[in-house]
């Protein structure tokens, strides 16, 4: 099996590497590609050098099976052809294609089988947010279809790369030291702040980020499911954290709740208020799954609930689920 990582020098392509090495997948030879900043660079993976190739209009993805792709919607968008020409199957991770009829958007948790519809062999990864949430969502839909779902999200530094996880930490070095602080990748400064605002704005007042929630849930799990969200840029460096509130066709208890998170695919149970047990950003950095707590009936719904989840922006919400997609192929 031949295998393609495009971006491979960003923090999601080097997540790529972590979790291809550490899962033990038949990889007979794997390909890097990058920008020309990245192009020469070296990487370590099951004990060989691997040097990132120049990303180009050429034949260089002939006899690769998959590419794993994370350079951003416009490289995706450009390179779309040449990746898949010779037959890969590309798993995007940008925005490119989430919303196309003929593209499958794909959790494998929730929609496995949309992965194996895929006739312009592009199969499309989406949102950080829209993942962590619909694989909490999908347990309480096996036991009553959800008709609305607000949710606020707490996002970390890493949901905007590598650079702004830097800016994060020096930023606060920075006030540390009596320093006035750099501001590039935000809109503003991030450190001893929340931001709520994340991507541009739309005719209606919300902003893509939000509106991707809305969207991507839909097609996710084939459903009518409306969402209202509110997107939260907030100084943690890695892994998101979603307040969520949703209504059912029908009361669900918290009982069967918690039974029904703890019996989900990809979804860790950590739900004792008691003891101090819900999930946060700190301790879920790194993990693979999403952590669900804080569950409860809603005060202002009969067939309301709201719960607490995170997981880890750079792991389930990017390169783990595209990963997953892949041996969901295999």
């Amino acid at each position: 099996m031949k295998i393609a990582i495009v971006g491979a020098s960003g923090a999601v392509g080097q997540e790529f590497l972590k979790i291809l090495e550490d899962r033990r997948l038949p990889i007979d030879e794997l390909l890097l590609f990058g920008s020309e900043r990245s192009a020469g660079r070296t990487y370590r993976f099951r004990g060989a050098d691997l040097t990132v190739r120049l990303l180009q209009h050429n034949d260089d993805f002939r006899g690769v099976d998959f590419a794993l792709t994370s350079a951003g919607a416009g490289t995706s968008r450009a390179f779309a052809e040449t990746i898949t020409r010779h037959g890969a199957v590309m798993i995007d991770n940008s925005s490119a294609f989430r919303m196309e009829a003929d593209v499958p958007l794909v959790v494998p948790e929730v929609n496995p089988e949309d992965a194996k519809n895929a006739p312009r062999r592009i199969i499309a990864n989406p949102n950080c947010t829209t993942i962590q949430m619909v694989v909490a969502l999908n347990a309480i839909e096996r036991l009553s279809h959800i008709r609305r779902v607000h949710v606020s999200t707490y996002q970390s530094a890493s949901g905007a790369g590598a650079a702004a996880m830097d800016e994060l930490a020096a930023q606060h070095a920075a006030l540390s030291a009596g320093r006035e602080p750099q501001v590039e990748k935000f809109a503003f400064q991030l450190a001893y702040n929340v931001i709520p605002h994340i991507d541009v704005f739309t005719e209606n007042d919300y902003t893509k980020e939000e509106m991707k929630m809305f969207h991507e849930t839909r097609k996710i799990m084939h459903s009518d499911i409306r969402v209202s969200a509110t997107c939260v840029r907030v100084p943690v460096m890695r892994a998101h954290s979603e307040s969520v509130w949703l209504e059912t066709e029908r009361p669900v208890s918290v009982e069967e709740a918690r039974a029904a998170f703890a019996a989900a695919p990809g979804v860790v149970l950590a739900d004792d208020p008691a003891a101090k047990v819900y999930p946060m950003p700190l301790f879920v950095a790194g993990d693979d799954p999403v952590y669900v707590g804080r569950i409860r009936k809603d005060l202002t719904c009969d067939n309301g609930l709201a719960f607490w989840c995170v997981s880890d922006q750079i792991k389930k919400g990017a390169a783990l689920n595209a990963v997953q997609i892949l041996e969901t192929l295999l």
